[in-house]
């Protein structure tokens, strides 16, 4: 692990400097011991009666969409609200339970034409906030994928701004505690890799929100079918594409570590091998892995469904120390990158000395039997 000593010093230079950032926004809707937390997709075949909401701090129904036309938010027929949220709360009553808005598959020019206008913000607040009380959501979380320009990032903060004060001014009238205002956001605070070079409006992120859900995976995939990649390496030794990196680059612009959550996946990312001779992280690939039951996605697999491949096909499972992440391949050259109870546990010591609020998932329904986020619960308690 040659980088991890020089990564782990700079990111605790970051926090000596951002700690005394601490939040004075947070309020009793969140939890004393941290946040546990997972997104719950609104298609997801396991029904909210089948979570173990014991390993849960906070849950996020996830999506809701915006409406291109009247800039309102619109909850899914695929799942009623009213029902996610009661059956949770009658299974763990302290649980908190929150409404995500977009996701990777929105309409992201909708959001910036919402985000830069006063009215438009306006109705889409209100919108929110109403939603949010009707079904007994304690908060709401915005998946913005991705603002693409330096205006679109201070749209952004201005929203955070005037969905703050609403969201204040609601609680004050009605006597109720005040919702939650979280976002999901890229691995590192600004944009490197692709699109026009932007940041996150920080100082309006740290003012505002209660806290980020850092989404620390997706560095590569099938996006790339010439090698096999981790895509959710915790270290890279050849590139800054990594988790630490990314909430070093949170931590250093300011936003302090109480007000970040570390994203983890339940899924893997997979590719076909061009053989066995070469089968560590970065080998040859000629293609991305088939589409799975589950997943339903060409190189993505559930971590059930690899849990099934390493039982089924006996396929070789390696813990790669440099990168913390896991990889299995089979003799049918199929190989898949992705995050085993090993990983999960150094990520979340990692998140812990960090001092970071906790961590999240994507997504609930993915897991093995509670697997990794038995484990992620144990190693963060």
């Amino acid at each position: 692990m040659a980088q991890a000593p020089k990564n782990l010093c700079i990111i605790l230079f970051f926090i000596t400097s951002s700690i005394i950032y601490s939040s004075s926004s947070s309020n009793n809707t969140t939890s004393n011991n941290g946040v546990k937390a997972a997104y719950w997709p609104s298609d997801s075949s396991l029904s909210p009666s089948s979570i173990s909401t014991d390993l849960f701090t906070h849950i996020f129904y996830a999506f809701a969409d915006l409406n291109d036309q009247t800039f309102q938010v619109q909850l899914p027929a695929t799942a009623d609200p009213a029902e996610f949220t009661s059956t949770l709360l009658q299974k763990n009553p302290s649980l908190k339970t929150l409404i995500s808005i977009g996701g990777g598959g929105s309409n992201a020019t909708a959001f910036a034409l919402m985000a830069s206008n006063t009215s438009y913000r306006k109705v889409f607040i209100n919108s929110t906030i109403a939603l949010a009380r009707k079904y007994g959501f304690h908060g709401l979380d915005l998946d913005w994928e991705f603002p693409q320009d330096a205006a679109e990032m201070e749209y952004l903060g201005t929203l955070f701004d005037d969905w703050r004060h609403d969201i204040d001014l609601e609680a004050t009238a009605s006597g109720r505690p005040r919702l939650l205002l979280t976002a999901a956001v890229y691995f590192a605070q600004y944009f490197f890799v692709w699109g026009e070079k932007r940041a996150y409006p920080v100082t309006s992120i740290a003012r505002n929100l209660d806290w980020v859900n850092v989404m620390c995976y997706d560095y590569h995939g099938s996006w790339d079918i010439s090698a096999t990649g981790a895509h959710a390496a915790l270290y890279d030794p050849t590139s800054n594409i990594s988790t630490s990196f990314g909430i070093g680059s949170w931590l250093h612009s300011g936003v302090p570590p109480n007000k970040v959550a570390m994203g983890m996946p339940l899924y893997g990312r997979s590719w076909i091998l061009k053989s066995l001779d070469e089968t560590e992280i970065g080998a040859p690939a000629v293609a991305a892995g088939p589409k799975q039951t589950l997943s339903n996605e060409k190189g993505v697999m559930f971590f059930s469904e690899i849990r099934e491949l390493i039982n089924q096909k006996n396929a070789t499972e390696v813990f790669d120390k440099e990168t913390v992440s896991a990889y299995s391949y089979s003799s049918d050259l199929l190989w898949v990158g992705y995050d085993n109870q090993e990983s999960v546990a150094t990520k979340v010591s990692f998140a812990k000395e960090m001092h970071l609020l906790g961590y999240f998932f994507w997504a609930i329904g993915q897991d093995n039997n509670w697997m990794l986020s038995a484990q992620a619960s144990d190693s963060w308690n």
